[in-house]
């Protein structure tokens, strides 16, 4: 009979622990949905011209804004070649003929012609002079103005080539104005330095890394689901990001989905998905606030709101 008993208690012994064990790994179940990575808008600076850097404040895992002024490359040569260029536009619009001055003389000429016209045709009509005189008089009055048109025309001719050099001297201007606003280095958005390639007094060419910047605080997260969970995800859904943090709680964002891939790929071999891992997943990210405590790289879990 005691023996029976044993066995009995026994029994409800080890149904208890089967249950509290059973209890417990349902506690600790995660109940995410998926699981990825965390990422950033990563932006590589290069350089846009040659020349020695000559200033460069850039120091990993600083944060700047976007349009900082971070470095400068030398802009000797370049300034040289401004100036010179300015020195021969100016000398190019001095060099433009005096139009108004150069037909002064001919307009003179043609306005004493008119009055020595009218003199004699006055004669003519009086019968003291002859309308041969008259002719010879109208002939020299053509002759001028032939003259003025054909000056006229030679100055403006010479004028529009002079200010046509100018122009294409002022669009080297523009270029080397150009040139000269790319050695200043500016951040290109507002982010954090993941990593520097370059020293000052280093020497920068045009296509060289200087560093890389990210912006962190707008992050997102790359999962991949099954081809089943994709029917009930959407552009805009809500969706809870999970991490662990240093006390072993989760920490929890809110984050909307940006992106769902069209095109089905085989799972990565670092990503599991909460049902048994399947050949063909679809990437799906999620845009998320970033606090600071999310690093790119590190492993989260997403749970999508219904």
């Amino acid at each position: 009979m005691k023996v029976q008993l044993q066995s009995k208690k026994n029994f409800f012994l080890f149904t208890a622990i089967v249950i509290c064990l059973f209890i417990s790994c349902k506690k600790e179940k995660n109940p995410a949905d998926a699981y990825g990575v965390f990422e950033a808008t990563e932006i590589i600076v290069s350089a846009e011209n040659n020349g020695k850097l000559l200033e460069f404040n850039v120091e990993e895992g600083a944060t700047y804004q976007a349009g900082d002024l971070l470095g400068c490359i030398d802009t000797s040569d370049l300034c040289l070649q401004r100036q010179q260029l300015e020195a021969s536009i100016r000398s190019a619009i001095a060099s433009r003929p005096d139009i108004p001055s150069q037909l002064n003389t001919l307009e003179a000429q043609l306005q004493t012609l008119e009055k020595e016209r009218l003199r004699v045709s006055t004669l003519v009509e009086a019968n003291a002079a002859t309308t041969k005189q008259l002719d010879d008089v109208d002939a020299q009055i053509r002759i001028t103005k032939s003259q003025i048109a054909a000056t006229k025309s030679t100055l403006n001719t010479q004028s529009a080539a002079i200010m046509e050099n100018v122009e294409a001297m002022r669009s080297q201007l523009a270029r080397l104005n150009n040139g000269i606003e790319k050695c200043r280095i500016t951040a290109p958005i507002t982010g954090t330095v993941l990593k520097k390639f370059i020293e000052a007094n280093e020497l920068a060419y045009q296509g060289k890394p200087l560093f890389k910047i990210a912006d962190v605080t707008n992050m997102s997260i790359k999962v991949y689901v099954s081809e089943d969970m994709l029917s009930s995800i959407r552009m805009g859904q809500s969706a809870e990001i999970h991490i662990d943090s240093e006390n072993g709680q989760q920490k929890t964002y809110e984050g909307t989905v940006q992106w769902i891939s069209q095109k089905a790929e085989f799972t990565p071999k670092m990503i599991q998905t909460k049902k048994e891992r399947v050949n063909m997943v679809y990437a799906v990210k999620i845009r998320f606030k970033n606090d600071g405590s999310a690093k790119i790289g590190m492993p989260g879990d997403v749970i999508f709101k219904k």
